[in-house]
């Protein structure tokens, strides 16, 4: 029988578990928000707080709420107190197996045995994943797409001891939190992210050559294709850093060179070009404008 939801642990106050928290509250649940520093935490604060503010101008669905109730229900903090009341877990932090391994040791031993761990990883097995727990079974992937307050559709992977019971809670989840799912099977980068990935890559090469221009690249995918951004546009959303990662896990997993990151792409990252959240990337966020 599927167990009851109401207080979910988020480990990782990033961009995705920003979003994570501020979409959990905004479903009427309790969130208890964990990373490694208090600095981290405060910006997570402040980015939820706008997002609840400026939600509803850009589109949030759902009855409107006091920002301020919805804001009380997330609890911030830099340990792992709390989760022994924690109903779920999803975990966003950083595409690297050494820490994700240590994150899922100190979880596992944080809750009770029922919890589901959900991994919103872009690459990395969720087998292995679950092979690091006690709890196998109730391991799974949930990739969500970023912003996540804002995108209906999450991609659910079994991994090869999910479970049917831990793939219904987690579909419980989705539906309290007005998401459908697509559910796939383990596989290096999952449907979403082994695509989107490589077309990404692809762009960043057609720029490298001199072939288009990154506007010319997104303005060719918009018009022709009715995208609502380009693949260069994505990526600097996603963060250069994350994709460049992600490629790299591709690369290392399928040993294919179809899969090997554009030296562009490297560079750029290298010289701190990461997308919006640095300022600039293939298109520049120092304005209100939005790249065209």
């Amino acid at each position: 029988m599927t167990q009851a939801i109401r207080t979910v642990g988020v480990v990782g106050a990033g961009v995705m578990g920003t979003g994570l928290g501020q979409a959990l509250a905004q479903s009427g649940h309790q969130v208890i928000l964990v990373d490694r520093s208090q600095e981290i935490l405060e910006r997570a604060e402040r980015e939820i707080l706008q997002g609840l503010r400026f939600g509803r101008l850009l589109g949030a669905s759902g009855p409107a709420e006091d920002r301020r109730v919805v804001a009380k229900r997330i609890a911030y903090t830099t340990e792992y107190e709390g989760f022994d009341t924690v109903d779920f877990v999803i975990e966003n932090v950083t595409e690297d197996w050494d820490i994700k391994r240590g994150v899922y040791e100190r979880i596992d031993a944080a809750t009770r045995p029922e919890v589901v761990f959900a991994a919103n990883t872009s690459v990395i097995p969720i087998t292995r994943i679950g092979a690091a727990t006690g709890r196998p079974g109730r391991v799974l992937g949930m990739h969500f797409m970023n912003p996540v307050p804002m995108k209906p559709m999450v991609e659910v992977i079994q991994g090869h001891h999910t479970t049917e019971e831990t793939l219904d809670t987690a579909r419980t989840l989705l539906t309290q939190m007005g998401k459908e799912c697509v559910v796939v099977q383990d596989s290096p980068g999952f449907v979403s992210n082994r695509v989107l990935m490589l077309t990404v890559n692809e762009a960043v090469y057609l720029v490298h050559e001199g072939v288009a221009t990154a506007e010319e690249v997104d303005r060719i995918f918009k018009s022709c294709f009715g995208h609502k951004m380009g693949p260069l546009e994505t990526a600097d959303l996603i963060g250069l850093d994350t994709i460049l990662q992600s490629v790299e896990g591709l690369y290392t997993a399928f040993s294919d060179s179809k899969y090997r990151p554009c030296p562009l792409l490297v560079r750029m990252v290298d010289a701190g070009l990461l997308g919006r959240k640095s300022g600039e990337g293939f298109f520049s966020y120092t304005s209100a404008l939005s790249p065209s």
